[in-house]
């Protein structure tokens, strides 16, 4: 007999089944659905939740779960890039040659490693558990051999092996502490006007998860009526704005369900509300807002058009989004119209109106608090596909305003190519017959608004989305 054959055998360990986490597999799925199919995770997340909810029953999917899984979504989706870099230092094979379904996985577990107070050995086997049940045992154990890894260090010793040193490349450093593309980091420091500290605290913004906004449609509802939900708090800068201070559900406010009231960024109201208030020579009856969907700017024009027995016009491209416009409208206390047009051939009449907002598609760079897949999904290529659109809509805007009347163009981005290139360019085409107002003094109260006159709102600043308004008196 053998010395082998001759020592004792130790028993096998004993297959542990995995477990179904229903939290984490919402996690994944949702994951999966912004990867495959290019869904935003605020579209994809509710429906997910409400099936979880069905299914598991209130006493198993409870608040608790949903924040949760919500929060593994988020984080994960903000932190992307900060997480890819990680993994690269623990895998050896360059990322693009691992299986975007295993990189999921991985991700959610690095998140929950370096980004939660989860507890290491309940992050580690949480994550083998969901690898064995979505992606097989296989794949398991080099999810298991990756996040050990991870777990030998904290989020800030893992920095200081994945990013560059600031001296060396401060683009690239700041990208991977910060999670953002390098070309987005560089846009918007150029927009900042540079200075280490702006965009390190922009950056460190756009990664904190903002607060449900609403905005008491006026004749509607009021400010009074929402303040009496719980955890709500007055806005900081509109007078029609509540904020939802611990993250409530919109949903469960009676005003909201019912349309009296919505959910809208405060610097979205602004920029409304600023339209509203910059003087006009003349009469004030008429108002178009030219690029309506998805409706919350449109409602609360609306609600202002009314109490001066002034009409919007809602102009959306898109059918659904005009729908959209529609219901969000429905129950003003005065007359609208709201229509499916182009707004680069429009079917009004030129100088048809007395003031007219046009807030034209872009790239969206500066809601990455609410849609932080869009950081991801963008390329510097799309500059260039939105540039003539957006100054074809500022044309459109100023021919169909009167002289004397106002034009805001506003877009929810910061970018210097979708903000003031392209109010410089179509300005340069009109000559002396449309110039810039000073849009400063309409938002009153607002700090740190720059040396005007067009106005750019940050989320680290303002607390906003970075909204950029420009108005347009058309004088000729």
């Amino acid at each position: 007999m053998s010395e082998q054959s001759r020592r004792p055998r130790k028993p096998a360990k004993p297959y542990r089944r995995p477990q179904k986490d229903p939290v984490r597999m919402l996690a994944f799925e949702a994951l999966r659905a912004v990867d495959e199919r290019d869904a935003y995770a605020n579209l994809v997340l509710p429906p997910l939740l409400r099936r979880a909810r069905e299914r598991e029953g209130p006493d198993t999917f409870d608040g608790r779960d949903a924040a949760l899984a919500t929060e593994l979504v988020y984080g994960t989706l903000r932190r992307q890039g900060t997480y890819d870099a990680v993994i690269a230092e623990c895998v050896d094979r360059p990322l693009r040659e691992v299986d975007p379904p295993v990189l999921d996985v991985l991700s959610l577990g690095v998140h929950q490693l370096l980004g939660t107070r989860i507890p290491t050995h309940a992050a580690v086997s949480a994550s083998v558990d969901l690898a064995r049940v979505v992606l097989g045992d296989g794949r398991a154990k080099f999810v298991n051999a990756v996040l050990r890894k991870v777990a030998q260090h904290d989020l800030a010793g893992w920095l200081e092996r994945a990013a560059p040193p600031y001296d060396d490349d401060p683009e690239d450093h700041l990208a991977v502490v910060h999670s953002h593309p390098r070309w987005v980091v560089s846009a918007l420091w150029d927009s900042l006007g540079g200075g280490r500290a702006g965009i390190e605290e922009l950056l460190e913004a756009d990664n904190e998860r903002p607060e449900v906004t609403l905005v008491a449609r006026p004749g509607r509802s009021t400010t009074e009526e929402l303040l009496v939900e719980e955890s709500a708090v007055p806005g900081r800068w509109s007078p029609y704005a509540v904020r939802l201070s611990e993250g409530g559900e919109p949903g469960a406010v009676d005003a909201v369900r019912e349309g009296r009231a919505g959910v809208q960024d405060e610097g979205s109201q602004l920029v409304a509300l600023a339209l509203a208030h910059a003087p006009v020579e003349g009469p004030d009856r008429a108002w178009l807002d030219g690029c309506a969907g998805p409706g919350g700017k449109a409602a609360l024009l609306a609600a202002l058009a009314a109490e001066r027995g002034a009409v919007l016009l809602a102009s959306e491209k898109q059918p659904h989004r005009a729908g959209l416009v529609a219901k969000a409208l429905d129950g003003n206390p005065g007359p609208y119209q709201v229509i499916a047009a182009d707004g680069t051939r429009p079917p009004w009449r030129p100088g048809a109106f007395d003031r007219v907002l046009m807030d034209v598609p872009c790239t969206g760079l500066g809601a990455l608090r609410r849609r932080p897949e869009a950081r991801w999904r963008r390329r510097p290529e799309d500059l260039e596909r939105f540039a003539p659109l957006q100054r074809a809509l500022l044309r459109t805007a100023l021919e169909s305003v009167r002289v004397g009347g106002v034009v805001g163009y506003a877009t929810c981005s910061p970018h210097l190519a979708e903000t003031r290139a392209v109010v410089d360019d179509v300005l340069k085409q009109y000559g002396g017959a449309a110039g810039l107002i000073d849009a400063r003094p309409l938002l009153e109260g607002v700090p740190a608004l720059g040396e005007g006159p067009d106005v750019q709102l940050w989320p680290h600043l303002h607390g906003t989305d970075a909204m950029y308004l420009a108005l347009i008196r058309r004088v000729a």
